[in-house]
């Protein structure tokens, strides 16, 4: 909000703003670390929400995957807690990447409507599609790519479905995004809510922009992948109107991110920012990736 305030001319709304979030921050830094990783919430009584200490919802993925996100929680500490997320809510074997564990079942606190539903279903410990899908971002954001699409691929509703003991575990659509997957026997591993708009849109930004870079803002383009380092490089068309673009991303250092060369038919463009030419042609973009010095630097 600090930037739009400023936009609009107004420095002491957005002052107010930035230290309000300072607080933020200090808080974060202060009171939600609990060790591993950040609690969730605190219930009424100050007890801890998403705390070692509990019994039920132990580890939180939202807590975990916005501590990178937003970029308030400590650099160290936040790389800590998505390795607590790859250990104890990536189930890798069942194709699950939950969004808390262990489920609410017996607890004396109400944690409130989500308790509402069985062990293992939606948002009570099962697969919540929007929070893993943040989880999967944050890795990207962090620079490992390897895990941002190993677990892109672990979301990816067709690989529940490419055979025939899969698709009975499923039991929904493999061309659509389920906003749920179930945790608890016996239904491990069957879908739930498919056709669920907010977690395709999800999906779909993690891959194009998180994954494979391609963002626009006003008019450009900016193209800062985070990729399997085993990548060799691919390959993309972006049309703006009548203007086409074909980019090539090249990855002969095998990394995971960091742009060293952007190039516009051929020729070099000092920094990230590609201008869209609305002329009507077709324009060539290669991206290279590398180890020397990035253009964010």
């Amino acid at each position: 909000m600090a930037p739009l305030a400023e936009w609009m001319r107004d420095p002491d709304q957005a002052r107010a703003y930035l230290e309000q979030a300072q607080r933020l921050k200090t808080v974060l830094d202060t009171q939600a670390w609990d060790g591993a990783w950040y609690r969730r919430a605190y219930y009424d009584d100050g007890t801890p929400l998403g705390s070692a200490q509990n019994q039920e919802c132990q580890i939180d993925s939202i807590a975990q995957s916005w501590a990178v996100l937003s970029g308030a929680g400590d650099p160290a500490r936040a790389a800590q807690a998505m390795h607590a997320v790859t250990d104890r809510l990536v189930r890798a074997d069942d194709q699950l990447l939950l969004l808390f564990t262990p489920p609410f079942d017996k607890t004396r606190h109400d944690p409130g409507y989500i308790k509402g539903y069985p062990p293992g279903i939606r948002e009570n410990g099962g697969q919540y599609t929007h929070g893993a899908l943040w989880s999967a971002w944050a890795f990207a954001q962090l620079g490992d790519g390897d895990q941002a699409m190993r677990l892109f691929s672990l979301l990816n509703p067709i690989l529940h479905s490419d055979t025939r003991d899969k698709a009975d575990k499923y039991r929904v659509e493999p061309y659509v995004v389920a906003a749920d997957v179930y945790s608890v026997a016996p239904h491990v591993g069957r879908g739930g809510w498919t056709w669920y708009t907010g977690s395709a849109s999800w999906m779909y930004r993690l891959g194009i922009e998180a994954i494979l870079g391609l963002k626009r803002t006003g008019d450009s383009l900016t193209i800062n992948p985070c990729i399997p380092a085993e990548w060799d490089s691919y390959d993309m068309t972006y049309k703006d109107a009548d203007t086409v673009y074909d980019i090539q991303v090249v990855n002969p250092q095998h990394v995971n991110r960091r742009v060293v060369q952007t190039q516009l038919d051929g020729k070099v463009i000092p920094n990230e920012a590609i201008p869209l030419l609305k002329d009507g042609l077709t324009h060539h973009i290669q991206i290279e990736l590398g180890k020397g010095n990035a253009h964010d630097d």
